[in-house]
């Protein structure tokens, strides 16, 4: 994980140096790791049965672009899902599509947590 951070800082520290472009970086891990809560040592379990050690992931969001770095704030403590990758890439880059949803899209006013 030290190792994860170094390279994410790194690509922050790197787009941070590209001020003529407005860049973002979005880190989210596939998956979470059980090192042995409950006696359980794996990765992967269904779902429905899945400790919140392999459920609980982090989600890491940058961007030069002051106005979507505050809408991210103000959802930084919320229990979000890689459910809203989708839609949050969707409006990023302003993809227009009948499968987009607003309440979805973590950079959007109108994302609803909890609600999809």
């Amino acid at each position: 994980m030290l190792y994860t951070d170094f390279i994410v800082k790194s690509l922050i520290d790197m787009l941070e140096e590209i001020p003529e472009y407005e860049t973002s970086l979005i880190y989210l891990s596939d998956h979470g790791e059980s090192l042995g809560e409950n006696g359980i040592y794996l990765h992967g379990m269904p779902y429905f049965i899945a400790p919140k050690e392999q459920i609980h992931v982090p989600f890491i969001f940058f961007s030069n672009n002051p106005n979507l770095m505050q809408i991210a704030q103000t959802y930084k403590n919320l229990p979000i899902s890689q459910d809203n990758i989708f839609s949050t890439l969707l409006g990023y880059f302003g993809v227009e599509s009948e499968v987009y949803q607003a309440r979805d899209d973590l950079l959007h006013t109108d994302f609803q947590q909890g609600e999809s």
